[in-house]
């Protein structure tokens, strides 16, 4: 125990270590022969081992920090500058360093060495291998060796029974590494929880108990009325104890882009494992008037016990070139910061502007480019909505009839009277209440522009809805939209793929068609029973068409009166707006669709099981060879089509009786790991392809919540750590508070924040 005593004195002029030696030491490298016990027991004895340097005692107090960092790696003894106490512990718990691996290069001797002194290995080392055997020994015999390790030995079973003669001292700053690592464990939980609930952090104050400090202070307030831990933490506060609060703005933002990067690095493992992914891209101006592109990736989740498509948000990128290049330069950006392969993606999802479905200069046909396996799907359910504008469009009843119901919006909602009139009458959305409310505003309203126009409404048959033309357009575009609402929301599931897609909108064609048969009279008849309760004349109004008289030519015949076909009033309005809007959507579907009609040419034999089963061999081959041409890049292929067709010849005979859909087979195929190489990859990259960018939509609701106009200044940064804790919430639960204290105590241990 020589020595000892040092430990707890500070040399007030301590000698200046001999220069030679120190040279000596810093030259030493990777080379040495590997861990000897005497360097960090000697180098102990000549420091000051319990002279507590502050700020290191700082670092220790608030960040706990159980890994001694050094610049250089911590096996090699070339790399300790100084063994201090605390490097002497952490060596001693640690134990000598692990074997080198059988395949280590070893350095050539140096020939002119001559130096043999035993106490080499604990110095500067050395690299003459052909004569180490015999300085390991000689080392190993000497009394200083045979000392320090006693004192290693003896030093180490103190640790072990918490039994050195610090004992006090190291009890007192565990206590007070814990009291940190527990105020952080708190302050990262509160980040985590206001981030999941959008709710704003800050205030007009960055004081503790003031009045407008935010929601954050508020809750840390909250906590310290309950909590002890917080209330210590907020006393200290107080009393001037502290400086190093970790309450400050700068430290939300840390603690929130370090949460924020946790989750996208979880969520970019399960896309690095899956492979195959697909971009979904869509943008919108932000608070701030900043174009905000949303970034969302689906990929087949592979990591789980049963694979799942995932459709997860990375990142709103805020971009100011908005043209096809400008966009498509910045996912070319985004894909390289983020360690994502261009040539990976299988699928492209975009809503149809011109800028990014355009087939020339639109940001598909610039990936197509670089990456022809990158199919190109328009949102499904944008692609509904425009079908709908097709058919309002095509007709001048249809455009009359909107008109109207556009009418009828704006008077209720133009002043809160007319609203209340509204909701006392009106008992569910029917004409008869609407009709009775608009009556009422006509008689009672003391506003003359309101008078007039709920008169009109009410009563007119050519501007209201007193006809019963109107009757009938209502019940007609009420059962379009409603079954074209029920398949754009099943359209909108983040676990959509392109067979049920499909299948849907084959579904919804064959409504329209059967529609076109029946459709007109079933609405006859709900319309009569509607205009008898409203008093209103169930037949169908004569309109007299105005004659046009057409510039006869010389070369033309004379025309007759009787060669125009007159229809009566209700074939008229069957034939002129009820089947002209039906076939328009027929053609809408057509033109709208034909991306996912050529999908189901190419993946079609793997969409229907009972279909695979019966397809004959030689139609089952060349659909595995078209779809080996449409997977393939230059000289490379996702799969072997030949290979592709045996493996679907042995698996349809071996799926079980209960399996029906392409989810349920990659599940199977899950199973039987590795059996079905070809067949698991195509199935996969099938239900890569996207459907619709709702999961891009859905993330702008995000945005409004999190950069409203009074965080219209947020920062980009803490705009995307926000946001993908609030989308991401199911992958926020998952996080590890250990290894987040760890890690950001391991960010901040060279450098304490001083707050005010």
């Amino acid at each position: 125990m020589a020595g000892s005593m040092l430990k707890y004195v500070k040399k007030s002029k301590p000698s200046p270590p001999d220069e030679s030696v120190e040279e000596e030491n810093n030259k030493s490298s990777k080379e040495a022969t590997g861990f000897d016990h005497d360097q960090a027991e000697n180098s102990g004895e000549h420091s000051n081992e319990h002279e507590f340097d502050e700020n290191e005692n700082e670092e220790d107090k608030e960040f706990g920090v159980k890994e001694y960092q050094i610049d250089g790696d911590i096996n090699d003894p070339g790399s300790w500058e100084k063994v201090d106490k605390r490097m002497r512990d952490f060596l001693v718990e640690k134990g000598p360093m692990a074997r080198p691996s059988i395949d280590y290069h070893f350095p050539r001797d140096h020939l002119g060495r001559q130096d043999k002194l035993t106490n080499l290995l604990a110095t500067t080392g050395s690299d003459d291998w052909r004569n180490v055997s015999k300085l390991l020994k000689e080392h190993e015999k000497g009394h200083k060796h045979i000392t320090c390790m006693i004192q290693w030995l003896e030093l180490e079973e103190r640790l072990q029974k918490n039994q050195t003669i610090d004992k006090h001292i190291q009890e007192e700053l565990n206590k007070e590494k814990k009291h940190w690592r527990d105020v952080l464990l708190r302050i990262i939980a509160l980040v985590k929880g206001l981030a999941k609930q959008n709710v704003a952090f800050r205030g007009s104050s960055d004081k503790i108990y003031v009045d407008g400090n935010g929601n954050f202070l508020g809750m840390v307030e909250v906590f310290a009325d309950f909590d002890p831990v917080m209330k210590e933490h907020v006393r200290r506060i107080e009393k001037h104890e502290t400086h190093y609060h970790y309450l400050s703005h700068r430290i939300q933002n840390e603690l929130i882009d370090m949460l924020g990067n946790e989750i996208k690095q979880m969520i970019l493992k399960k896309i690095w494992y899956a492979k195959y992914f697909s971009v979904i891209l869509d943008t919108t101006p932000d608070i701030s008037h900043r174009e905000q592109m949303s970034m969302v990736i689906r990929c087949v989740d592979i990591s789980e016990t049963s694979p799942k498509i995932e459709e997860f948000f990375l990142t709103f990128l805020e971009v100011k070139d908005k043209t096809g290049e400008g966009l498509f330069d910045a996912l070319q950006d985004a894909l390289h910061s983020l360690g994502l392969s261009i040539d990976d993606i299988r699928g492209q999802g975009y809503d149809n502007g011109s800028n990014m479905k355009g087939k020339v200069k639109g940001v598909q046909n610039r990936l197509l480019e670089i990456n022809p396996r990158a199919a190109y799907t328009p949102c499904g359910c944008h692609s509904l909505n425009l079908v709908l504008s097709d058919i309002a469009s095509s007709s001048s009843i249809a455009i009359s009839f909107f008109g109207i119901i556009q009418r009828i919006y704006c008077l209720f909602a133009s002043s809160t009277n007319n609203c209340d009139v509204f909701r006392e009458i009106v008992n569910g959305v029917t004409a008869p209440q609407i009709r009775e409310a608009l009556i009422y505003l006509a008689e009672n309203s003391a506003n003359p522009g309101t008078k007039s126009e709920a008169e009109s409404l009410a009563m007119s048959e050519t501007y209201g809805i007193g006809s019963f033309e109107f009757l009938i357009g209502m019940i007609i575009w009420y059962e379009l939209l409603f079954v074209v609402n029920k398949v754009s929301k099943i359209l909108q599931s983040k676990d959509m793929d392109i067979d049920i897609a499909i299948a849907q909108v084959k579904g919804l064609i064959s409504f329209f068609k059967d529609y076109r048969e029946t459709g007109f009279q079933a609405a006859k008849v709900e319309a009569e029973k509607i205009a008898i309760a409203m008093e209103i004349d169930h037949v169908f109004s004569v309109k007299v068409k105005r004659f046009i008289k057409k510039k006869q030519y010389h070369d033309e015949e004379p025309r007759k009166d009787d060669e125009d076909v007159i229809f009566t009033a209700e074939e008229n309005s069957r034939i002129n707006y009820f089947i002209k809007i039906v076939d328009q959507s027929l053609v809408s579907f057509e033109k709208r669709f034909d991306q996912l009609q050529s999908y189901e040419k190419t993946f079609g034999f793997l969409f229907d099981l009972k279909k695979l089963q019966l397809t004959n061999d030689d139609e089952l081959m060349v659909s595995c060879v078209n779809l080996e041409v449409f997977l393939k890049h230059g000289d490379r292929s996702d799969i072997d089509g030949n290979e592709l067709f045996m493996e679907l010849k042995l698996l349809r005979g071996s799926l079980p009786t209960n399996i029906q859909n392409a989810a349920e087979i990659l599940d199977f195929l899950k199973k039987v790991d590795t059996c079905y190489p070809n067949t698991w990859t195509a199935y996969r990259i099938m239900m890569t392809i996207p459907v619709s960018v709702a999961s891009a939509e859905r993330s702008f609701s995000k945005l409004k919540l999190i950069k409203s106009y009074l965080r219209s200044c947020m920062s980009q940064e803490r705009l995307n750590g926000l946001a993908i804790i609030s989308i991401e919430r199911k992958m926020a639960k998952k996080l590890d508070y250990t290894s987040l204290m760890n890690e950001f105590a391991n960010k901040t241990a060279r450098r304490i924040i001083f707050e005010e």
